[in-house]
Formats: structure tokens, sequence, C-alpha cells
């Protein structure tokens, strides 16, 4: 079976982690800052706080922006449900932006929409979360007017889009946002194992995170209340939580982001073979902004019903049953039973969330995978849809 995503470990990562493991400190060395710096320097932010997940980087997000009981987090339907679970683990209340048709990231003709009619009942959202799917970066520009206009804050949900790039700017680098988030997940484009980070460059908000991670916990003086007892002393200033990045983790994450342009790269080559082989087939190609270079985390394809015979099930399991790993990247969260059941009336409707989740295939893309590998996706899917 060829795998949708497989991580590409070298053997200049495994000496990493293997020098760690054979080091002092296995926890809270001297790994997890150099893999924040490196972070930071990639992205074009002032600061990075690493930790165990990108759910965990979301929720440490919500946190440090105050995100709580009585509040609103708007963020996209076409997302793994962390996006929205991190606003609900703050008591928040989570709404959908519907997506734009061609790029399936949060449109802001939608966005605008739903907040004008926000505005005029008196519930504006705290924070919006626009997701950078597949690795291309939403139109930050606009989300970020609109924030200005209505006075919530961003969180870039760039899981999927670390070596991005957005008017030629690093994804992460802040010109729209307050906070961006990445994950490091085994099938992403950098992989620490488990991990994510969040980058910003307000060093308040960098503090609030980094007290989050770690319990609320802090050895600096400058935070405490009153005078310190000594060299051993500590003391819990606010409510955290264990979300402390290992060593082993970080060795692993410093040594694949000497790589990080290369794997970048390898992917870009991927998708343009991949759009020339499959131009003829009845099928929606992914995409691209101009404005933007894609990470490139997922290579998405819609089955086009308006010229294919067969449903996106019949072709996904055709597909399948031929040794081809192919995923669908995401379930509509609003249609999660849990997020039902919040809100029993139901959301908005989300037509171009939902049609895109009609049609929607991830083929494998990795960038250790090879042309022949790559030759056999596009025959299966030939045979199939012809």
């Amino acid at each position: 079976m060829i795998p949708y995503g497989r991580q590409d470990i070298s053997t200049d990562d495994i000496e990493a982690v293997v020098e760690v493991l054979n080091s002092d400190f296995l926890t809270q060395g001297q790994k997890v800052p150099a893999f924040e710096e490196a972070v930071a320097k990639a992205s074009g932010a002032a600061h990075a706080v690493a930790v165990n997940s990108a759910t965990s980087a979301l929720h440490i997000a919500c946190m440090a922006l105050g995100v709580g009981p009585g509040d609103r987090v708007w963020t996209s339907p076409i997302t793994f449900v962390a996006s929205a679970n991190s606003a609900l683990y703050c008591g928040a209340e989570v709404d959908f932006v519907d997506v734009d048709a061609r790029s399936y990231n949060m449109c802001p003709k939608a966005l605008e929409a739903k907040l004008q009619q926000a505005e005029a009942s008196d519930q504006l959202p705290k924070v919006v979360i626009p997701v950078h799917l597949c690795g291309q970066s939403c139109d930050m520009e606009a989300i970020g007017k609109l924030a200005l206009r209505y006075g919530f804050k961003v969180i870039e949900d760039a899981s999927h889009a670390i070596g991005g790039a957005y008017q030629d700017q690093p994804v992460g680098s802040g010109r729209y946002s307050d906070i961006t988030v990445f994950s490091f997940h085994p099938v992403k484009i950098v992989t620490t194992a488990e991990g994510g980070v969040a980058v910003t460059n307000d060093a308040a908000l960098a503090q609030k995170m980094g007290l989050a991670r770690s319990h609320g916990v802090t050895r600096d003086p400058d935070l405490m209340v009153g005078e310190s007892d000594g060299p051993w002393y500590y003391q819990q200033v606010d409510l955290g939580y264990n979300y402390r990045m290992t060593e082993l983790q970080a060795a692993l994450g410093l040594s694949q982001m000497t790589r990080l342009e290369e794997f970048v790269s390898r992917r870009h080559v991927l998708a343009k073979r991949y759009n020339m082989l499959l131009a003829d087939l009845p099928l929606i190609l992914p995409w691209q902004h101009p404005e933007t270079y894609s990470g490139l985390h997922l290579y998405v394809v819609q089955v086009d019903d308006r010229t294919c015979d067969l449903s996106r099930r019949q072709v996904f399991e055709a597909l399948r049953a031929a040794g081809i790993g192919v995923n669908v990247h995401y379930i509509p969260v609003h249609t999660q039973p849990y997020y039902r059941d919040l809100r029993p009336q139901g959301y908005d409707p989300l037509p171009n969330a939902m049609g895109y989740y009609s049609r929607a295939i991830s083929l494998p893309m990795f960038p250790t995978m090879t042309e022949e590998q790559q030759d056999q996706v596009v025959s299966a899917l030939t045979q199939i849809l012809n």
C-alpha cells in the first residue's frame, strides 16, 4: 500500500536522537530552545513556544489571548477537530465560516458577511482561527483587515504550512495575525514524532504561552510574587498544563528543520507532475493562489461530479483496493455528533464546505515518493475513472 503520507527519517535524524539519549537531559535541556529558535527563524517570528502537539499549541494560544466562557471563536469547518476543540477547552462557544470554493480555505467574503450579522446582534467573535488547508495560506490580508475593523484576534492554524509563504513572507511571520501554530506530526512536512510550536511577535503572548505549557510554574524572579527563597525556588503564578516537548522530539525536529526547504521543494515537484498527469481526468485539481507558496502537506483532488459517473466513495474504495492509501481531509467539523449535540438547532449552511467534502480525496504525496509510485497512483486513477 502506498500511504498518503510518510515521514523521511535520515541517519542524521537518528544520530541526533541517540545523542540526546546518551546525554544528561531527556527533557528540559537545550534542544527545545534550539528547536524553537530554528522554527522562529524559518517562520520570521520573534518568539516560538514548543509543546507536545499542535493541539496543545492551539490551546495555549487561545489561553494567551484570554479566551474563556462567554467568548466566541470561529474557525473553518474543513479542518481536523483540534482547531475547534482548542476553544472549547477554554469554555468558549465555537462557530464555523464557510470555505472558498477554489482554495478550500476560510472565505473572507463569507467571514465578512457573518461578522456583519454578528455585529448587529452583539455576538462578534473574540478570536478567529483560519486554517491553511493542504499548506496553502488563507487570504490573510483580507482576514487581517476584518480583524482590525471588527476587533477580533487571529490565530493562524498553519499545521500544514511550515515552509510555505504568503505575499513573499514566510507563513508565521505574523503580519496579519497574533499567533501562528505549526504541527510536527509524522505525516507533516517536518516531524518531531508528535509536537507543535506556537510562534508570535508579541513577547507578552509568548510569556503567557510559556507558562501555560508548564503548569503555570516559573523560576523567573521577575514573574514571582514577593521575594525568592533561594536558587531552588519556583512559583505557580497561573494555571497551566504539562504540555512540554521532550528533548528527544526537539532533537529530531532540529535535525529535520535543516531539510525544510528540500522537503517542500520535493512536494512541489510531485504536485507539478500530478497536475500534468491528471489534467485530462474528470477531477478538479488543486488551485494555488498566485500570492501563496504552499507547503503542500496534502495533494487533494475532487471527483468532478459534473463529468464523472462514479461517486467519491466508489473512486476511494477502488483506489484502496488497488493498493493506493488515499484518505479524506477533512470531514466537516460541524457535522460531527459532538458538535451537532452542542447546537441541536444546527449551524449555518456551509455549502462550499459540504460540496468540497463530498468530492475530496487526498492522494499520496511525501518527499521520498518515487516517480514510479506516483505513476502507479496515476495509472490506478486512470483505469478507475475511465
